[in-house]
């Protein structure tokens, strides 16, 4: 290999040469020697200093091993696309409805009972004092009486709109109780639970879903769009599995920042048949984001039941296809999804990589205020599975067992509940409206004047038409 002393050589002679007018394609000939000379050493060069600042792909192997890695008689294959499996003689079809089922995992059955085979670190009773065992089951609690009674508000005219986590209670309690509340949640129109988990209270469900001045939003929002920047929750948007790629983008910037806590996306096994989901997951895998994905499995998009849906093995299989470690549970049983998720947040941080947890659980009533379930599945369905996998009834077992919880407590605190739930109501249906006004704020710190001019033409068109600039 020349080095750059005998490139100067070169150039020295090169000179010499053209000053005693020898011809002229004698000069280019030389020129061009030194040209690809000078090309050759800079490439050399180039590919030293590539050596050194690559942290990986190919660059670092060496030429010979590259052979061998790509060597046809090799017993794996090694393309740049897919590496580490064996060649096969044989032409085989894999079964895509049979192979590769993802187990699920179960502490607690729907008796109560818990399994006599978990491992001491997953087991309640050594990792959880009674005290906290009962306020998770109040929290399940009530999450039930606050959909109950807003579900009915919402019949009777009280709200516009409403979706309950009834069967549900479990995923969004033992999540969030694994969970600290610097992890920041994106969720989707089930996730009440968290925040009630968090610290928000009945009078600030009441006033989102009234829409009143008194809520962040200002009435701006559908009712159940939840948000707390104080709570770390950002704010739910309707549209379907936005939240999905919005998380693997905060996710990276928190990797970017050196946080020490994760962000934690929920969705629902109809928004994985959305493309964000797809595009969430591979941002998440190649950019290996601090993400936990939390996918509610219940059966049903709206009025799509899973078979309709998709043929592979529910959801967490398609996190293995995009290298994302990931894990199936129970998603009724509070203790599953509770250390499934602790456990998910320690890999996380450990590995820097993301991971995605499939809850598998049944959606207890209708989508929304919107929908009639009945008419695409039979009640005796809801029936059998609200009795056998009743989150509530379970729990409830379970804490009666150790006597830290009994019918007469039960009927107590949902009585009570009831009550602080029915006062806050109350006090956000009778709260102010935001002004008419407010329309126009809280998008740009000062008006554009483009807003300037609707704000003007609005005022104007109420007053010319005698209609009330404030409505209460």
């Amino acid at each position: 290999m020349a080095t750059w002393q005998h490139s100067s050589e070169m150039l020295k002679r090169l000179t010499e040469r053209i000053q005693s007018k020898s011809s002229l394609s004698c000069h280019l000939r030389s020129l061009a020697q030194f040209g690809q000379l000078c090309l050759r050493r800079f490439s050399w060069s180039q590919h030293c200093t590539s050596q050194k600042i690559c942290q990986s792909g190919f660059l670092h192997d060496s030429h010979s091993l590259l052979l061998r890695r790509y060597s046809a008689s090799g017993s794996e294959y090694y393309f740049p696309g897919a590496v580490g499996a064996p060649y096969t003689d044989k032409l085989e079809l894999i079964a895509g409805e049979k192979e590769g089922r993802v187990p699920c995992f179960r502490i607690m059955n729907e008796y109560g009972e818990i399994s006599s085979n978990i491992a001491k670190e997953y087991h309640p009773d050594h990792q959880m004092e009674p005290s906290v065992m009962t306020s998770m089951y109040q929290h399940m609690l009530k999450l039930h009486v606050m959909d109950t009674m807003l579900y009915s508000a919402q019949r009777q005219g009280r709200i516009s709109f409403y979706m309950t986590s009834f069967g549900e209670e479990a995923t969004a309690i033992g999540s969030a109780a694994a969970l600290e509340t610097a992890d920041v949640i994106f969720g989707q129109y089930r996730e009440q639970g968290v925040l009630l988990w968090r610290g928000f209270t009945y009078r600030d469900f009441c006033n989102q879903c009234c829409g009143n001045a008194l809520e962040p939003a200002k009435g701006r929002q559908m009712p159940v769009h939840y948000g707390s920047k104080e709570l770390n929750f950002v704010t739910i948007s309707s549209p379907l599995a936005t939240q999905i790629p919005q998380a693997s983008g905060y996710a990276y910037g928190m990797k970017l920042s050196n946080s020490k806590n994760i962000t934690v996306c929920y969705f629902g096994e109809g928004a994985a048949s959305e493309g964000d989901f797809h595009a969430a997951l591979n941002f998440a895998a190649t950019l290996e984001c601090p993400v936990l994905f939390i996918c509610r499995n219940n059966g049903y998009a709206i009025s799509t039941p899973a078979k309709e849906q998709y043929r592979g093995d529910g959801i967490a299989g398609r996190g293995l296809a995009y290298g994302i470690d990931s894990m199936r549970v129970d998603g009724n049983d509070l203790w599953a999804v509770y250390f499934a998720v602790k456990e998910g947040k320690r890999r996380i941080l450990q590995t820097s990589r993301p991971l995605l947890l499939e809850l598998l659980t049944y959606r207890g009533g209708h989508h929304s205020t919107s929908d009639d379930s009945s008419r695409y599945r039979q009640k005796n369905e809801i029936e059998l599975y609200s009795e056998r996998l009743s989150p509530l009834r379970r729990m409830k077992r379970f804490l009666a067992f150790r006597n830290c919880w009994n019918d007469e407590m039960d009927e107590k605190y949902i009585e009570e509940q009831r009550k602080e739930l029915l006062t806050a109501l109350e006090e956000a249906e009778k709260a102010p409206k935001a002004p008419l006004e407010d329309l126009f704020h809280d998008v740009y710190d000062q008006l554009t004047p483009n807003l300037e001019r609707q704000k003007t033409m609005l005022f104007e068109f109420l007053e010319r038409e005698k209609h009330p600039t404030h409505f209460s």
